[in-house]
């Protein structure tokens, strides 16, 4: 299987987008390296401005950029940006309707051995409480891609968090897989619901695989867009399959799983698990450990999808 990281499609397609419109530009702070910058820099340096270390300032520089009418795509790790910097973005960007593109890289736990500094677990619970702030997480490549182009043409203030490594491919090249406000099946089934959004997406999908096994179909979502939240999708799951599981590189808390829990708890409550980041500082490993240590693998999401079915099951007989 091809793999490729997020960040370097995005970089190569706003390049492709930039060469053809003066008006795409793209802000850094000191992180070309880390965001696949450079060749964008070198090709187009009257459409690139480097801030320096000083993420705040980069958020305060874009928006004054997209107030006067530049299409500003601002980019750095996610780490960063979702918390040195957020004054700026709520005021700055999501106040003051300045259609920046924030693009966090290297998101989650995508430093590994860095530790809980450069990780980036709260910026989804943070980000989507600011009003007019969309928020997106790719899953792989092609998603990336479309976003990408999406965003090219899209007025509004924007934060998107990817990662930093190679992902397995989810959706073939061509394949539709992007639009504001509606999440994708991927696959299709009565008995329970898989949720995920990121790079945990593909472990969804390998979890039911693995369910298969035991005779348990199970739906599994791609909710890449997190604000707007596709509602329809939450709630037909949460009529059609009765339990839900939701997957994500993030706390438990106020991420994609409360999310989901804030409409699914009002308007059709069924049973839900979290699968997630405790309530403490993460282990120092490479990503993959840390998945595997966290329980994000196809293998806890399967037990945890049994064990969700049978202990409710039970309860009701």
């Amino acid at each position: 299987m091809n793999k490729i990281s997020c960040r370097e499609v995005f970089t190569e397609t706003l390049l492709d987008l930039a060469r053809k419109d003066r008006n795409i530009i793209a802000v850094t702070s000191d992180a070309r390296g880390s965001v696949t910058l450079n060749r964008f820099a070198n090709e187009l340096p009257e459409q690139f401005v480097e801030i320096g270390i000083a993420e705040q300032n980069a958020i305060g520089i874009s928006a004054g950029l997209a107030s006067c009418s530049k299409n500003v795509f601002v980019c750095g790790p996610a780490c960063f940006y979702s918390a040195r910097s957020l004054e700026q973005i709520k005021v700055d960007v999501a106040y003051s309707k300045n259609p920046v593109k924030i693009i966090g890289v290297s998101g989650g736990v995508s430093y590994g051995a860095l530790g809980s500094t450069h990780h980036s677990l709260h910026d989804l619970a943070v980000m989507r409480t600011f009003p007019d702030l969309n928020v997106f997480m790719p899953c792989d490549s092609e998603q990336t891609r479309q976003l990408t182009v999406f965003l090219s043409s899209f007025n509004h203030p924007v934060y998107v968090r990817m990662g930093r490594g190679p992902v397995p491919e989810v959706y073939k090249p061509g394949q539709e897989c992007f639009m504001p406000g509606k999440a994708n099946i991927l696959m299709d089934g009565n008995d329970i619901t898989i949720i995920g959004t990121g790079e945990t997406v593909y472990h969804c999908l390998q979890g039911a695989i693995l369910l298969k096994k035991y005779g348990i179909r199970a739906r599994v979502i791609d909710m890449y867009t997190i604000k707007p939240l596709d509602k329809e999708a939450l709630l037909d799951a949460a009529r059609e399959t009765g339990y839900i599981v939701t997957v994500e590189e993030h706390s438990i808390h106020g991420g994609l799983g409360a999310a989901v829990a804030e409409i699914v708890s009002q308007e059709y409550p069924v049973p839900l698990k979290i699968i997630g980041f405790p309530d403490e500082n993460v282990i120092h490993a490479n990503p993959e450990q840390i998945f595997k240590n966290y329980g994000i693998s196809a293998e806890h999401i399967a037990d945890t999808a049994r064990n969700l079915l049978s202990n409710f099951k039970k309860q009701i007989i």
